[in-house]
């Protein structure tokens, strides 16, 4: 039977991993292994040398889960490594509270708990809503049909290596449609609030470029769910050329 691995950064009660589980089910047998607290904006972190507890837990709907006192793609890299039998046919990574656009990606652990996937050799998608407030189940019906709609073709046609999907899903009862997609460009308004010693990073939910037809974050805010392409080859190859007239080569 086709075996698909879910996981996500916001932790493994959230209920976007659930309302993303349920919503795999019919395409196979469904695996759901996440990080024990979230791990929101954790990046690609790995945890090397040191201890990362694992225990079997129950979601809110009875069914059973794996809980990884590490980062998503910890989640992921143990799963890989033997902690459960691999590999499967899919990793689905969500339903994130809030986008994964533009920069995002660099810093969503939603999104690397895909590329962690990639890197095993396993075809991956990383799903998000555009609403930071969602609570509840309900709150991820839209996102998660698409999911499932994008999770199917995926099993059919399979994806490059090193190659994974990036939905993110505006928030509404339905969709317009959905549109392939390019990274956009985030804008960042975080704030230092400080406490004696004591620093943290504040500021209201990240603007960005919206004008740009063909953009993630154009898709989105005109109510399309975006599906862009990422690479795991971060190489900026159209500055290779000015960067060999620099002649800073030696030997």
């Amino acid at each position: 039977m086709t075996r698909i691995i879910v996981t996500n950064d916001d932790g493994i009660q959230a209920p976007g991993i659930l309302a993303l589980a349920t919503a795999m089910r019919p395409l196979g047998e469904v695996e759901v292994i996440g990080p024990a607290l979230n791990q929101s904006a954790s990046g690609h972190k790995k945890t090397l040398f040191q201890d990362i507890p694992v225990q079997q837990i129950t979601l809110a709907d009875g069914s059973a889960g794996t809980s990884v006192g590490g980062s998503p793609a910890d989640c992921i890299a143990l799963a890989a490594l033997g902690m459960v039998e691999w590999p499967p046919a899919l990793v689905v990574s969500g339903i994130n509270r809030g986008a994964n656009m533009g920069q995002d990606i660099t810093y969503s652990g939603t999104v690397t708990a895909a590329l962690e996937a990639a890197i095993q050799g396993v075809p991956a998608i990383s799903v998000s809503l555009n609403h930071r407030d969602a609570a509840r189940v309900e709150d991820y019906a839209e996102a998660a049909r698409i999911a499932a709609l994008v999770a199917q073709m995926v099993l059919l046609k399979g994806l490059p290596p090193m190659t994974i999907l990036n939905l993110n899903i505006p928030h509404a009862d339905r969709v317009r449609g959905l549109r392939l997609t390019r990274q956009g460009v985030r804008v960042y308004a975080d704030e230092l609030a400080v406490e004696g010693s004591v620093y943290r990073i504040v500021g209201p939910e990240p603007g960005g470029m919206t004008d740009e037809e063909g953009t993630d974050l154009w898709a989105v805010h005109n109510g399309y769910a975006s599906l862009t392409p990422l690479h795991l080859d971060l190489t900026a190859h159209r500055f290779l050329a000015d960067l060999a007239a620099w002649d800073i080569t030696t030997g």
